[in-house]
């Protein structure tokens, strides 16, 4: 039977302008895949990767360019071949697999076979242009767990800034690819001084070779730098972790045998998010069954959520019955 197919763009209003190296989000544009069948309909939210020069007019327009195959009953197999690596592939393999979770009866996570136990997952503190207000920012997040997005001015000022208002936090920093490898050198022993578990993609992607040889004083986690399997064997000679993006990869069905993989390279993982809704962040949650680290906050970040989203207490997030995704 013939599948029913759309494709749609969104934008979803900050609750706040959020900030990392070289970017302000004062909204985040997804684009939705549906796809029907009788009186089924999956769907699926993704986000492009910016600093790699995508955009939302891209992804809808290659999504179009398949829409005769979707129609048609391609699956997520299929589907691999179809699409590159990107959030227009994520869009519709979260699609896929929502649509097959509601036309069966059963959860996706049963489907996926991995569970969906509640997880803990960081609040991310964006870029202030004074520690202080960052270190107040965190003195009101009442989260065990928390990402630092840092550049190049005064890493280690705030952090410790943030640190004298949250001496009982967990930390991670995340320089999206905003250091130079000398600054890196430099600040590395101290943010372990103040706790910090795990530096996140330090150095620009395409520029990290030197890291192969480098022994840092705590973990180094690749982002930007590891975008899908094809890129993972270079990526474990220079990291001790990855951070999986389902919009980087291509969705759930790639991300688990990324995970897969680094594990056998005995890799630590993390699973994270472009930003975006309940819709868009589901999978990902499935995903987080696996991995070491979460960062799953991005509907915590907007204005408004989907209705019936995921559940956020305190750093726990658990999907319920009815989620607007997979269930």
């Amino acid at each position: 039977m013939k599948r029913h197919f759309s494709v749609h763009r969104e934008a979803w209003a900050a609750a706040a302008p959020f900030r990392i190296t070289g970017r302000t989000y004062l909204e985040f544009n997804t684009v939705v895949v549906e796809l029907g069948v009788d009186a089924h309909v999956g769907r699926g939210e993704a986000m492009p990767i910016h600093y790699l020069g995508d955009s939302v007019e891209a992804m809808c327009e290659s999504l179009e360019g398949i829409r005769a195959e979707l129609e048609a009953g391609a699956d997520r197999e299929a589907l691999l071949r179809l699409l590159p690596p990107g959030g227009a592939r994520n869009a519709v393999d979260a699609a896929l697999w929502d649509l097959e979770a509601r036309t069966q009866g059963r959860p996706a996570w049963e489907l996926a076979q991995t569970g969906a136990k509640p997880v803990e997952t960081v609040y991310t503190i964006g870029i202030e242009s004074e520690p202080e207000a960052m270190g107040e920012k965190a003195a009101n997040a009442p989260y065990p767990l928390l990402k630092i997005k840092l550049d190049g001015d005064r890493p280690v000022e705030r952090v410790a800034a943030i640190r004298r208002r949250r001496p009982d936090a967990r930390l991670v920093v995340d320089a999206n690819q905003g250091w130079t490898f000398e600054q890196l050198k430099a600040v590395a022993a101290p943010l372990k001084d103040l706790g910090v578990l795990f530096i996140e993609q330090p150095l620009p992607r395409g520029h990290d070779a030197m890291l192969a040889s480098y022994t840092a004083p705590l973990l180094l986690c690749a982002d930007e730098s590891c975008q899908h399997l094809e890129e993972l064997e270079p990526v474990a000679e220079r990291y001790q972790m990855i951070n999986i993006k389902l919009d980087k990869c291509g969705g759930l069905t790639a991300g688990l045998a990324l995970v897969k993989a680094a594990r056998t390279r005995k890799m630590g993982v993390m699973v994270g998010c472009m930003g975006g809704t309940s819709l868009g962040v589901a999978p990902a949650f499935l995903l987080a069954q696996l991995c070491d680290f979460v960062d799953i906050d991005a509907p915590l970040l907007l204005k408004a959520d989907r209705p019936n989203g995921l559940e956020y207490r305190q750093g726990q997030v658990s999907i319920p019955a009815g989620c607007c995704w997979g269930r």
